[in-house]
């Protein structure tokens, strides 16, 4: 798994406390992070879906994920974070790349790519109450 597959991955998961940004100051700090990744990722499903990719299934089990994060006051975040996902553009705890980049650089392909952060999802659907 490369950094950035771990990178949204550890960010998705963190409301669960399993992982906190180090910049993140409170617990309201960390939530809103972990929102915005998974909005984002959210976003990275849908792009990938769209492309033909992925099937829509990892894409319901990230909605699901969503939901179990308590949104922040202001979502305008999350929707600039999902926008980006939408467009190919992994954005998270303050980086940000695209999918086609990221592909190149291990040496694979953006199927490869969404395909293993698809499967990655659903793997963690599994694991949900």
């Amino acid at each position: 798994m490369n950094f950035y597959k771990s990178l949204i991955v550890a960010s998705t998961i963190a409301f669960l406390g399993s992982v906190a940004p180090s910049f993140a100051q409170t617990q309201a700090d960390q939530l809103k992070v972990a929102y915005q990744a998974a909005r984002n990722q959210l976003g990275i499903l849908g792009y990938c879906a769209d492309k033909g990719y992925t099937d829509a299934a990892a894409a319901d089990v990230q909605k699901k994920l969503v939901a179990m994060i308590p949104a922040p006051a202001d979502v305008s975040g999350g929707d600039a974070a999902e926008a980006a996902g939408r467009k190919g553009t992994i954005s998270a705890m303050g980086m940000e790349q695209d999918i086609e980049v990221i592909a190149k650089a291990q040496n694979g392909t953006p199927a490869t790519f969404c395909k293993q952060i698809g499967d990655l999802v659903k793997q963690m659907g599994a694991k949900l109450p």
